[in-house]
């Protein structure tokens, strides 16, 4: 990947990378803002591996020879070191590491079961510790590569009915800061993305707000290959969050409570509907009967029998 960041002096680069032949691989890619980021990239000429436990599929990925899908559960740390070492291998070093796989189940944090807890430490934030983690030691002695981390609005600002899934995009934005801080100089750019409501499966009946106004997945793809194309930290989504995020650090406690009860912010989350949810819930925390998928050794006789689509 050519024209770097100069991270001894942090400044954005001013001419746009070029995508043709850059590897990048995405986790959550066969739907939603994952779909959308693999279809925009391999349109730009990268080639893209996507793994999810659903592999992709639709009209667009046959449009793309160079998108691959692969079959993982992300939170077995082993299987996701599988998956990138056999993407090296198929496409050639990894250039692009986009950690975007995440659920977001809803409810009272007093009610919620251990299990739906669990689930969303181990996808929303462990595996994102993970992926970071293996795509450093592949870059960095390289001394070029960019790490994306998907995380949220909810990352910066707490919402009723949603305490794990703040916990856990909170966890990603510190993660990207810390990880921002130690990979100064070395070659390997960090951005974190932090859309507000996006409409995806995710977002079934939740309320709205003037304050959380719904974007689409593809607004968020643009966002995420803007910032491949030219590295920057903090992605909002839209742009002016990050200036809502600004104010809301500035003034008291008491009147951003306000200003988020006022607006209805504070009931997006918490007012959700759980009998239009309950399809996504249930498809967000399934069963264990995925392990067998997330195994090295499925992921090598996946590669065997062709069974990456193309």
């Amino acid at each position: 990947m050519a024209q770097q960041v100069n991270g001894a002096r942090g400044r954005r680069e001013r001419t746009a990378r070029p995508l043709r032949g850059v590897v990048v691989a995405i986790t959550g890619g066969s739907r939603g803002i994952g779909a959308a980021t693999a279809h925009t990239l391999a349109t730009a000429g990268a080639t893209v591996a996507v793994a999810d436990l659903d592999l992709p599929t639709g009209q667009w990925l046959s449009q793309h020879p160079t998108v691959r899908g692969w079959q993982v559960d992300v939170t077995d740390g082993e299987a996701f070191t599988a998956f990138l070492d056999q993407v090296e291998s198929t496409c050639g070093p990894l250039d692009v590491l986009i950690n975007n796989a995440g659920i977001m189940p809803l409810g009272p944090l007093g009610e919620e079961p251990g299990s739906v807890t669990a689930r969303q430490v181990e996808l929303n934030l462990h595996a994102v510790i993970h992926g970071s983690q293996q795509a450093v030691r592949r870059m960095r002695p390289r001394g070029r590569g960019h790490i994306v981390n998907v995380a949220s609005q909810a990352g910066k600002v707490g919402f009723a009915g949603a305490a794990t899934y703040c916990a856990t995009k909170h966890g990603v934005v510190g993660l990207s800061e810390a990880l921002r801080a130690e990979l100064r100089g070395t070659g390997v750019a960090v951005s974190c993305v932090m859309p507000t409501v996006v409409r995806t499966e995710l977002a079934t009946g939740l309320g709205g707000s003037p304050l959380v106004r719904p974007v689409t997945a593809q607004q968020v793809a643009d966002a995420i290959v803007g910032a491949v194309r030219r590295p920057r930290f903090a992605v909002y989504v839209p742009r002016w969050l990050g200036a809502v995020n600004r104010l809301l650090e500035l003034v008291p406690r008491a009147l951003a409570d306000v200003l988020m009860r006022v607006s209805g912010a504070d009931r997006v989350l918490a007012g959700a509907d759980p009998a239009a949810r309950a399809g996504y819930e249930a498809r967000a925390v399934p069963e264990r009967g995925h392990d067998a998928l997330a195994s090295p050794d499925a992921l090598a006789n996946q590669q065997a029998a062709g069974a990456q689509p193309s």
